[in-house]
């Protein structure tokens, strides 16, 4: 919309972050007079996030930072069905037990990550704002007191099938007359209709957002709170974030990234968005960070100037490990970053080594080797660095050796307390010939 009233509005729009709303002049009027309760749901198919869930957590997160009330919805019962928006096929049920780990992790995930957000760059908040935590509810909390049949009676005999069947979620699937969409998905519309009138009701939520997939969900939860209630509710959508070469946010060629340290560490996490292209940077600082729009504005310029090239997509991924794992993990992957390009190996665990070497060749030698001390030389030949102690004396003369990223230039005897992690220790030729020696 051209020039909004209110703040939330108005910062969602110069980033980029509004697809669709309705009631739009109401809807902006209201946010501008007073504080509103607004919800999100996200869906448990997975024990973590990815960072395609961090769209809209940034959306929650920016409201509350404009003094909204936001709500996070975990859905424990829409969990059980899948939503069949955005998607070309039926979901595999998830079992009971499955959903409830899943559940768990995904709420102490979030819990943490939103959190963290409230407090990072409290410069940029409007005194007195985001004080207040953002609420976390699990939807199966009033799902599961509800019977098949009553149901029905009460709130499915307020929809229309062809209304259903008209929503783009819906109707995809339909064209696809050989996969098609079953009952079970068709009603998932439902009971998200149901959470926004419960959420009214209970928590005086008149407001829902969601990804661009969600409009024909937001719209039905609309339709329901006039119908039962005879009250407004209002509805925001977010463009679903692609890159700039049309493929999905946060997938790589070795699969999702993911918001666990477990599945996706801070390093590959970090490394992500450092390989940001340039295309995509500036509206991944504006989705992904709380850079205002006077900051955002000069990075645009300097990258329109040719400056400070690779800068920005630095201050991208600090920002966003900073946010998701905290400061001082961003800080340890730009220290671990750092030791690609020569800086001491030091302070790293077996995996975040492997990680930062994934594409350098190893060798393996016994570990009694190494506590019985092992002279730098006879360490190069073993490991396959050199063909001939002639050859790696004459390398190491000319200073072209070095042990964890440190240059030798005499032999030593090497013992346990070279290793740079618990097992193993680099050694490197000249400027790029890495080798990393596992003693095992």
């Amino acid at each position: 919309m051209d020039n909004p009233k209110s703040s939330i509005l108005t910062e969602l729009s110069w980033r980029g972050l509004i697809d669709q709303q309705t009631h739009i002049e109401e809807l902006d009027a209201l946010l501008a007079g007073e504080s509103v309760t607004l919800y999100c749901g996200f869906d448990p198919s997975n024990n973590s996030l990815t960072i395609g869930n961090l769209v809209p957590m940034m959306n929650l997160v920016f409201f509350h930072r404009h003094g909204h009330k936001p709500i996070a919805v975990v859905g424990g019962a829409t969990g059980r069905i899948g939503d069949p928006g955005g998607k070309s096929e039926e979901r595999n049920l998830l079992s009971d037990d499955q959903l409830a780990h899943n559940l768990a992790c995904i709420r102490a995930q979030m819990e943490q990550i939103l959190a963290r957000a409230v407090q990072m760059h409290p410069e940029t908040l409007p005194e007195g704002r985001g004080q207040h935590a953002i609420t976390l509810v699990n939807n199966a909390d009033w799902m599961s007191g509800w019977t098949y049949l009553d149901f029905l009676r009460d709130v499915g005999k307020l929809f229309r099938v062809n209304t259903m069947m008209a929503k783009d979620s819906v109707r995809t699937r339909l064209e696809n007359r050989e996969q098609g969409i079953s009952y079970t998905e068709f009603s998932y519309m439902l009971i998200q209709a149901f959470d926004f009138l419960h959420l009214f009701e209970h928590h005086g939520c008149n407001l829902q957002v969601g990804g661009s997939d969600q409009w024909g969900n937001i719209t039905a939860g609309i339709d329901l709170i006039r119908k039962k209630l005879g009250q407004p509710a209002y509805g925001v959508t977010f463009p679903l974030l692609t890159n700039a070469d049309g493929s999905k946010i946060g997938k790589t060629e070795k699969g999702a990234v993911w918001l666990d340290p477990e599945r996706t560490s801070p390093f590959l996490f970090f490394q992500y968005w450092i390989n940001v292209g340039d295309a995509d940077v500036i509206r991944m600082l504006k989705t992904f960070t709380f850079l205002t729009e006077q900051e955002v504005a000069a990075c645009a310029a300097e990258l329109e100037a040719g400056q400070n090239r690779g800068q920005l997509q630095r201050t991208l991924a600090w920002e966003v490990t900073a946010l998701i794992h905290g400061p001082e993990e961003a800080d340890k992957a730009v220290r671990t970053s750092k030791m690609l390009f020569g800086e001491s190996i030091e302070g790293l665990s077996d995996r975040e080594l492997r990680e930062i070497f994934a594409d350098v060749p190893s060798a393996t030698l016994p570990r009694e080797r190494l506590t019985q001390g092992l002279d730098l030389i006879d360490l190069m030949i073993d490991a396959g660095a050199e063909t001939s102690r002639g050859a790696a004396r004459r390398l190491l003369k000319a200073g072209g050796v070095y042990l964890n990223n440190a240059r030798q230039t005499d032999t030593l005897t090497v013992t346990e307390a070279h290793l740079a992690t618990e097992t193993t220790l680099v050694l490197r030729k000249g400027k790029k010939d890495y080798l990393l020696v596992q003693f095992a």
